[in-house]
């Protein structure tokens, strides 16, 4: 008999390349979508569409029938006016979300919470699931939304309910529609929009072993565990290197130092948006960029079997979706 798996944020960037697996696999896929949400993704697919919000008293009764919830949807921003609604989607929409699988009887959850959940270690040593900055040292609402969102996950875990946790690190690949920050760099670097670069550095991993990690979780994972779906650690300098490789685009060879994005973000925020003027250099992101955000994902690769696609394969798919959507 075919298993049902309820997906929120099938939309989005990771959402789309999960449900995509889950149909390859054998799943049925009910996927919750917002009244005014973007439906490109999920075009063509076959999948029941159930219009919802995260915050629905009554969600429960959409999810009744499914086994399984993968909670993918979350809100990302990293501008300082968005904070409210940072927790009213992330934290309070979260806990919605759980107690609406608890009253729907779902039998297991896969919650997707982030590596911003857990924070960076000094000096650029790659922090593990057992790791955990002080919320207070989390940079900005976004990571702080994330991380009081995780602990609505480990709380429902510890009552009884069968949660397990994953942590995503920096997808890349195909369907990023928005797209993400990391999305941006791709699109800025084929429109030659990126003369200079900053000192930083991420955690990358293809979109699609993201998916797998997502899958994996709920097959293999324990309950009220953590587990960063991540594979390597690269300077936003090799990154671009890379990019460069693969489209014979120059790479930018000039770094700038931190203070000047800062003031430009600041500046921005803090004075010009005020004012009415919308901002372009978030704040919060350039205070992240001044940390070396590097991840160990040997957990799951040990306990899940989590896939290490090269990066260079994640980079010529995102940038082959890009072009061939008319992104750049």
């Amino acid at each position: 008999m075919t298993q049902t798996a309820f997906v929120t944020g099938g939309t989005g960037f990771v959402g789309a390349n999960l449900v995509r697996l889950l149909l390859h696999e054998g799943y049925a896929v009910r996927a919750m979508v917002r009244p005014n949400s973007r439906l490109d993704n999920l075009q063509g697919l076959d999948v029941e569409l159930v219009e919802g919000e995260l915050n629905d008293p009554n969600l429960w009764q959409q999810m009744s029938g499914s086994q399984f919830l993968f909670h993918v949807a979350a809100h990302y921003s990293l501008w300082q006016a968005d904070r409210e609604i940072l927790y009213q989607h992330n934290v309070l929409g979260t806990r919605t979300v759980l107690a609406a699988a608890r009253q729907a009887g779902i039998e297991r959850t896969v919650y997707t919470s982030s590596v911003a959940a857990i924070g960076v270690r000094e000096g650029g040593i790659p922090a593990v699931e057992t790791y955990q900055s002080p919320v207070e040292k989390l940079v900005g609402h976004y990571k702080k939304s994330k991380f009081l969102a995780e602990q609505e996950a480990v709380k429902a875990a510890q009552s009884g309910q069968d949660v397990v946790i994953v942590n995503p690190s920096t997808p890349i690949g195909a369907w990023d529609i928005k797209p993400t920050p990391t999305g941006e760099i791709v699109l800025r670097f084929l429109r030659r929009q990126m003369p200079v670069y900053m000192h930083t550095g991420l955690n990358f991993i293809h979109v699609e072993d993201v998916a797998w990690g997502h899958l994996l979780a709920l097959q293999k994972g324990k309950t009220g565990d953590r587990y960063i779906l991540g594979h390597q650690n690269l300077t936003l300098k090799e990154l671009l290197d890379s990019l460069a490789q693969i489209t014979g685009l120059p790479a930018p060879q000039r770094s700038i130092p931190a203070w000047i994005p800062l003031s430009v973000a600041w500046v921005d925020e803090c004075i010009l948006a005020p004012l009415g003027k919308p901002p372009l250099v978030p704040l919060d992101g350039v205070r992240m960029a001044g940390q070396l955000m590097y991840y160990d994902s040997s957990k799951a690769v040990r306990e899940l079997n989590l896939p290490q696609t090269p990066i260079v394969a994640a980079l010529k798919n995102s940038v082959e979706y890009f072009v061939n959507k008319g992104y750049a």
